[in-house]
């Protein structure tokens, strides 16, 4: 059975695959594919604050309050980066396309 830690840098191989993907593509709102490559950032900070927390205070990650939050936010502005970026897709496709009347 894979451990959770296991697990976690395996699933890094789909979401690369994923990125890969929507960039190649070139129909992703570049605000919300920075949102997307900013989660590699949050990974990128979560490893090291995980050993970290782990060394320095004996315990898991979520259980060091402050570095938890801290690692945290970089989830937080990559989703609110996703969000803002599909909104102005939306808002640009509906300006581009009239309203249809009835």
């Amino acid at each position: 059975m894979l451990s959770k830690d296991n697990l976690f840098a395996l699933s890094l191989f789909p979401y690369l695959g994923f990125l890969w993907l929507i960039t190649r593509s070139g129909k992703t709102p570049r605000l919300a594919l920075i949102g997307f490559y900013l989660l590699l950032v949050f990974v990128a900070v979560t490893i090291p604050a995980g050993i970290y927390a782990q060394i320095h205070y004996g315990k898991e990650l979520a259980n060091v309050d402050w570095l938890h939050g801290s690692a945290e936010l970089f989830l937080t502005l990559s989703n609110i980066l996703v969000a803002l970026g599909f909104r102005q897709a939306i808002i640009e496709h509906q300006q581009a396309s009239p309203p249809e009347s009835k």
